[in-house]
């Protein structure tokens, strides 16, 4: 008999008893009636969080209860918005511990300081595979310094991997959840200690489209000029350059379909541009480093799905040789709005790559990777796949 059952499921239902029942009843033949030791939740903000938050507790009774609001849920290629997905597992080969960190705008260092105690690795050499989920309101700011100096204090033993709350794209609040609490402006951290590998495969699938730019100047996530040039210009003229339409009154649109690429030396590491304000500089979902070198990026359907299917088979990779339980998957809220309808061909292909369509995920304001031979730290529009043994 398997060690480690996970169990996926989905739901539309809007009343959260009902949610929370329907989710409950999903999860339980799988689990062959026992209770979860962890169950990981993702909801829309359409739900009144700790009503639902409640509903499930008492119908699944997990051990541990996490997760984040989302802007798009999804199990499997059943997907929606203004919904609820959920992954249960119980296994003898995990160890769960879940931490909270409150106060992250003003304090970050704080923050990090509360959630730290989570990572108990050290004092369970038995389970020598140590990975965490780390969920963090990323409107709060500050993930990829938390993200870093998560790795520096763990001596990088543990491969990270998450994403930040979203609130279907309104950005305006995002909430993660710790059993029935539901925080806004902090960090939660489940600790997973494994006798397996876990698998972690990590692909965006853009390609430059621009030459090279420096950043010339930038304040935190908000790009002022590139080779000494208004960002607002240089957007514009590539605009003009490419064939597209860059609307100053509505520029989103054209944000989603050309996001900034961030050089890395092996790859490029993404942020969306979100806003265009009133002095011509553009607001993105994270920093943009100045004096880095950047391009615009182009991407389409077949290259999102593609890179599903590569981070999909290197999950896979990473279990060295162990059975898939299922997954976990991460992806950016704007390739959910750039794709529109077309994302569920982003799904098909990961379940087509996993053979198995038991996955669950949300789409997130970035993405959380960390791990030796990935890409590291905060990604925008970035397929994130973890892979659990059996």
């Amino acid at each position: 008999m398997a060690t480690t059952l996970v169990a996926v499921s989905h739901t539309t239902l809007c009343a959260p008893d009902a949610a929370g029942h329907a989710l409950a009843e999903s999860i339980r033949p799988t689990l062959h009636g026992e209770r979860p030791d962890v169950l990981i939740v993702f909801a829309s903000p359409e739900f009144a969080f700790q009503p639902l938050l409640s509903a499930l507790e008492t119908a699944c009774q997990p051990r541990l209860l996490v997760g984040c609001s989302s802007a798009g849920e999804f199990s499997g290629c059943s997907t929606g918005t203004a919904s609820v997905s959920v992954m249960a597992i119980r296994t003898d080969d995990i160890l769960f511990r879940a931490g909270l960190g409150k106060g992250l705008r003003s304090n970050p260092s704080s923050a990090l300081d509360q959630v730290m105690p989570v990572f108990s690795g050290g004092d369970h050499p038995e389970f020598p595979y140590r990975s965490a989920l780390v969920l963090t309101d990323a409107l709060a700011g500050y993930v990829d310094e938390i993200i870093h100096e998560m790795t520096v204090r763990t001596g990088g033993t543990y491969q990270l991997f998450g994403g930040g709350a979203a609130d279907d794209a309104e950005f305006h609040e995002t909430h993660v959840f710790i059993g029935t609490e539901e925080h806004t402006d902090a960090i939660v951290v489940l600790e997973m200690l494994s006798k397996k590998p876990i698998g972690l495969g990590v692909r965006h699938g853009w390609q430059p489209s621009s030459p090279a730019l420096r950043v010339t100047e930038a304040l935190g996530n908000r790009l002022v000029s590139l080779n000494a040039t208004p960002a607002v210009e240089v957007f514009a003229e590539h605009a003009h350059a490419t064939g597209q339409t860059f609307d100053p009154a509505d520029p989103l649109p054209f944000f989603l379909h050309n996001v900034i690429g961030i050089d890395t030396g092996d790859g490029y590491k993404l942020r969306v541009p979100l806003t265009l304000n009133d002095d011509g500089s553009i607001s993105c979902a994270a920093e943009v480093p100045v004096g880095a070198t950047v391009r615009i990026m182009a991407a389409d359907v077949s290259s999102a799905c593609e890179a599903a299917r590569q981070a999909s088979a290197a999950a896979l990779a990473g279990l060295e040789g162990g059975e898939h339980a299922g997954s976990l998957l991460f992806d950016c809220a704007a390739t959910r709005l750039r794709l529109g309808r077309e994302f569920g061909a982003e799904l098909d292909a990961v379940a087509a790559t996993l053979g198995s369509d038991n996955f669950v995920g949300c789409n997130t304001y970035g993405q959380i990777a960390r791990s030796t031979g990935q890409f590291s730290g905060f990604h925008n529009c970035t397929a994130i796949v973890c892979a659990i043994p059996r």
